[in-house]
């Protein structure tokens, strides 16, 4: 786990009135890490944002659309007073920055920035689901959010260690391992 250094993270910024919330981070094209890392930094730099802590980076196969190269992955855990859907447009305009281009549904990618928690609201609109639909069926987030915060009580009464192991249990998760590089 990356503890997010002070000076990166804007010191004193948000506090009253922030949420907690969690980003999912994945990219497999080019560069991944530093597409992560410049990912972070832009995050970081907003006066409304405020990086708590980042996971470890995992590599791991695709899901969905399988003829692509790995994703380097990592949950990001903040503290924000943008609203979600000020949240959802600023990660879209950091992904369209970096060149994301989308293309073929879970197909290869610069940079995917997903709201994964917002505090424990649940959201369901067009443009937005909070928590993310997918997020309890796959192990590239389910592992890096159970290293950062293991007993996070999600909006069903679950915690983030349980959510792991029923995934694990269901023996479909697919390979993710720690990225070594």
């Amino acid at each position: 786990m990356w503890l997010w250094r002070s000076g990166e993270e804007g010191a004193g910024k948000v506090s009253e009135g922030g949420q907690q919330a969690f980003i999912g981070m994945g990219s497999n094209l080019g560069d991944r890490r530093s597409f992560l890392e410049k990912a972070s930094q832009e995050i970081g730099n907003h006066p409304q944002v405020r990086v708590i802590r980042l996971s470890s980076l995992y590599e791991t196969e695709p899901v969905g659309y399988l003829d692509q190269g790995w994703f380097l992955n990592q949950v990001m855990e903040i503290e924000t007073t943008l609203k979600p859907e000020e949240l959802l447009s600023f990660l879209q305009g950091i992904e369209d920055k970096l060149g994301r281009k989308r293309l073929i549904r879970w197909g290869p990618r610069v940079i995917d920035l997903d709201i994964l928690l917002y505090g424990k609201l649940t959201i369901e609109s067009p443009e937005l689901i909070i928590p993310h639909p997918r997020m309890y069926e796959r192990g590239f987030v389910m592992i890096p959010l159970q290293e950062i915060a293991p007993d996070l009580i999600h909006p069903d009464g679950k915690t983030s260690r349980e959510h792991l192991e029923m995934l694990k249990k269901t023996e479909k998760m697919e390979k993710v391992r720690l990225f070594q590089g």
